[in-house]
């Protein structure tokens, strides 16, 4: 007798390249096929039926519910966000269901978007846009009504050196920027040893730094 297909069941379609790598490996994928999230009544109708792993996204609640409906069956939950806020992890570990996450995917989107929204402020594209779009910008003027300013070469504040803080730094170094860092758990040594920076130490817990690219002018003072 044949062995058994690993059955999943994906809340989401997360794009067919995952899907066809699954299904290249021998396993059985049931796709939700719509942009909304599935009803939890769905989800617990589909775990009952037998499925081995579960394809999940932050829009869908996994709890107690879910973990008693495939009692003895569902062996994972695979949760395609960084974030697994949605899994009740006491839950998950009382019915001894293991969830993964995919860690770390975002880091660059997050610095992105928060660049992005730095130099948008910067140089005020949103009330600029909305006045082409409007039809009222009807002349050039030196300053009015709108003059932006330059990121490059100013000072930005990093609170937290973690991934995407560093990500951050990495943008902003690009634009020859001064950088002023804090980070609780003290100084980020590889941080510190790919700029040029000094470190203060607040407290035991607390320090802040400047830091800026090797081959550009003195440290800022603050």
């Amino acid at each position: 007798m044949p062995d058994k297909k690993f059955r999943i069941f994906a809340t989401a379609d997360i794009g067919d390249a995952a899907f066809k790598r699954l299904r290249e490996r021998g396993y059985e994928v049931d796709i939700y096929p719509y942009p909304e999230p599935p009803p939890k009544r769905l989800i617990i109708e589909k775990v009952r039926g037998g499925i081995d792993g579960l394809i999940t996204t932050l829009r869908d609640p996994i709890d107690a519910e879910i973990f008693e409906a495939g009692k003895g069956t569902l062996k994972v939950v695979a949760q395609y966000a960084v974030g697994f806020d949605n899994i009740n992890g006491a839950d998950a570990n009382r019915y001894r269901i293991p969830f993964t996450n995919t860690a770390d995917v975002l880091t660059e989107a997050t610095a992105e978007f928060a660049f992005f929204a730095l130099a948008d402020l910067a140089r005020k594209l949103w009330s600029a846009e909305h006045l082409v779009r409007e039809n009222r910008w009807g002349y050039w003027h030196p300053y009015l009504p709108f003059l932006g300013d330059e990121v490059t070469g100013k000072t930005m504040g990093i609170l937290g050196t973690g991934r995407v803080g560093q990500a951050m730094i990495k943008k902003c170094i690009g634009f020859d920027m001064n950088i002023l860092c804090y980070e609780a758990m003290g100084p980020n040594e590889k941080l510190v040893a790919g700029c040029s920076s000094r470190w203060t130490s607040a407290s035991k817990t607390e320090c802040s730094g400047i830091a800026r690219p090797s081959n550009t002018s003195p440290l800022m003072k603050h």
